[in-house]
Formats: structure tokens, sequence, C-alpha cells
């Protein structure tokens, strides 16, 4: 197989990853340190500064809901805690997210979009940080059962944010459906002969902020959806195109019960946890606490949450790994055609500077995907003669790049 990248380019796709390693490194030491640190030493701040602002609300309505003035207080602390680690991190995001993607040409946003963007994503964190602490904490403080009410709330909730994923990208980005012709007939052929159902097929308009390629399945059920990106259409043929929905179809045919068993499992076991440190502190006086639902165990909770993640995202990730070369395997069962899978993996990889060898420690630590080259390897120990179907019509130098017809 011809290289992936010439010399100039894999020393330039080098180039840009070497920061982000760094960080990645930086990221596993620092950050728990930074949650110790603001756990022990702005905990108290926080509190006192949430509770001087609290004192200026007064909503009559609210305290009877909450049978007491704290809910503002709580509000506040949390704003303040989660708003900290925002403005912590908003030049790293400014340079890793703006500055480094125009320097490397994938990116096409402006500087005014990218805020606007950002600002979007602050307005939605502070609505559901009120929300969280107003139900959460409120309903801790009026009953001891609150941790199962709450994690079956919670539950159900995991079940409509999952349902409404292809509507929330519609913030940032417009969408509109996939014209009438062969390409959009190719994936419908496919996709139920795979006996894979949805709801319809969107383009994605990302090409005005960045170069990057994708393809993706979002929702559940009636909301199942197609989202290609347009720069996807752009520069991938018909062939190339098909072989990434049907590579991406292969998520949607795996098995949902372990997910849907350990979901449920790891919220209840966070709110149990959650549960044990009220009484914890409350009975230790811990930052002052005093009464079980107080929002000063907060640090304490998204500590504790940060290093289970970090032991369990190792894991999470190498099951990921399997998964996404049994989808390529499946894409590659449904199409018959490995060629254009191969060809589409290169030319992901070029487009979205992907590394052919990151460090070994790095992958461990939480990367989802293999290597491009160990998943060509795997489609070529595997590919087998095309089967004549309306899916394989035609082939990958047939079809013109971009065109849709």
């Amino acid at each position: 197989m011809e290289p992936l990248f010439t010399p100039t380019q894999l020393a330039d796709v080098q180039a840009y990853h070497a920061p982000i390693y760094t960080s990645a490194l930086v990221d596993l030491i620092v950050w728990p340190l930074l949650l110790i640190g603001t756990a022990r030493f702005l905990t108290r701040p926080f509190h006192a500064v949430a509770s001087r602002w609290a004192k200026r609300v007064n909503v009559p309505v609210l305290n009877r809901i909450w049978k007491g003035p704290e809910w503002a207080e709580t509000i506040f602390f949390a704003l303040l805690f989660f708003g900290f680690f925002v403005a912590v991190n908003l030049p790293i995001d400014v340079w890793f997210g703006y500055v480094r993607e125009h320097e490397y040409g994938l990116s096409n946003e402006s500087f005014g979009a990218f805020l606007f963007d950002g600002l979007k994503h602050q307005v939605i964190l502070v609505v559901a940080v009120t929300s969280l602490a107003f139900g959460l904490f409120g309903i801790a403080r009026r009953t001891r059962r609150w941790w199962w009410m709450v994690g079956i709330a919670t539950s159900l909730a995991l079940v409509v944010s999952t349902a409404i994923d292809p509507y929330r990208s519609r913030l940032y980005v417009d969408q509109t459906p996939l014209p009438p012709g062969t390409l959009r007939t190719r994936l419908t052929v496919m996709l139920e002969g795979a006996s894979i159902p949805f709801s319809d097929i969107f383009v994605v308009h990302t090409g005005a902020k960045s170069v990057r390629v994708q393809a993706a399945f979002a929702g559940t059920g009636p909301t199942r959806t197609i989202l290609l990106s347009d720069t996807l259409l752009e520069t991938m043929t018909e062939a190339e195109v098909v072989a990434a929905v049907a590579h991406e179809a292969g998520h949607v045919s795996e098995s949902r019960w372990p997910g849907r068993i350990l979901s449920p499992l790891a919220v209840f076991a966070l709110m149990g946890f959650l549960e044990w440190l009220f009484r914890r502190s409350s009975q230790r006086g811990w930052f002052g606490i005093t009464v079980r639902g107080d929002v000063r165990v907060l640090p304490l909770l998204v500590l504790t949450f940060d290093l289970a993640t970090m032991v369990v995202t190792p894991v999470s990730a190498g099951l990921s790994r399997g998964r996404e070369l049994a989808a390529d395997q499946f894409a590659l069962k449904v199409t018959g055609d490995g060629a254009s899978l191969v060809s589409l993996l290169v030319k992901l990889g070029r487009i979205n500077k992907v590394d052919p060898d990151p460090p070994r420690w790095y992958v461990l630590s939480g990367v989802s995907h293999p290597t491009i080259f160990q998943r060509v390897s795997a489609l070529q120990k595997n590919a087998t003669p095309p089967p004549t179907s309306p899916v394989n019509a035609g082939t990958s130098e047939q079809q013109a790049p971009g065109v849709i017809r």
C-alpha cells in the first residue's frame, strides 16, 4: 500500500499532534492535583462569595419549593466552581480550538464565529449547572430517598438525550436533507439490506468552520438520523461515503444491552456515593457543613468522578477499539467493497491529520480508535471480492468525487 503520508505530510501531522500529547500527559498529572487544590483551598472562599450574592436574591416561591433560601447560595456556588475551570481552560481552548486549527489549515471559522459558538456552549452549561444544582441538592434536602429518585430520572434523561442528539448539533451548524440521487439510493438500499432502520439522511454544513470530514448516526428509534458532513461529500467518492455510513451502521448493529445495564448502574453508584458524602460531610463538619445536601461537597464529587473516569476510560477505550475494528468488518460484509473502505480511511487520515503512529501510552490512556494502519491491515486480511448488487454498482474510480446526483 502507498504511504499514508509523504515525509513532508508526516512531519506536519507529527508537529500538529506533539502539543496534544504534551497537553494530555500534563492533564493526567495536573488535572487531579488542580481538583484536589480547588476542593481543599477554594471551597470555603467560593461558598463565602456565593453566600454574599445569595443575600441579594429573594424569590418566595423558590424558597417554599426548596424549604429555605439556600437555593440561591447553592446555584451561585456551583456556577463559581464550574466557572473557575472554564476560566482556567479558556486560553488553552482558544489556542487548541482556534489558533492551531487555523495554523494547520483545519479550520475555516472566523474568530467571531468561534467566540459565538463558545458563548452558546457556556449558556447551555449555565442552564445545565443551574438546573442540576437546584434540583439535585434541593431534593436531597427534602428526602433521604432522593438518590434512587434522581437515579431513575437521570437514567430516563440519558434515553431522552440520545433521542434528541440529531437536533443538538443544529445549535451550531445547519443541516439539510440529502438530495434525491444515486447516493441516497445506494445508502437506502445498503441499510435496508442490513436491516437498519433510519428516519432520514442529513447533510451537516460544517465546511464553513472546518475541513474535517465525518459521518455519524445520531438519535435512536424514530429519531435515528444519518449525518454526513458537507466536507465528506466534497472530498470522497460515492463508494467511500457508502463505506463510511456502512461503518457507522456497524455501531448501530452492536448489542446495546451492556450499555443499557451499566449506564444506570453507574448513575446509581454515583448517586449512592453522593449520599454517603452528604452524611459523612455533615457528621465530620467538612468545610463547615452541618446539614445534608450541602453544595460544598460538589468539589469532592467532581474529584471522585474524575479519578474514576481516569480508571475506567482506558478499559472503555480498549473495548471501543475492538468495536471499531468490528464495525469495519461489518462495513466490509454489507458492501463487499474493501477497496473503498481502505481508500476512505487513507483519505480521512490525510484530511483530518490523524497520527498513524501515536505514542503507546497515549493510546492506552483512552484513544477510542485503532490506528489507520491497524484498520487497513485488518481489512486487507479479510477482504473478499465485492458482490454484484445495487449497493456496489460502479466503482470508486467511476464515481466523481463530491458529486451527488
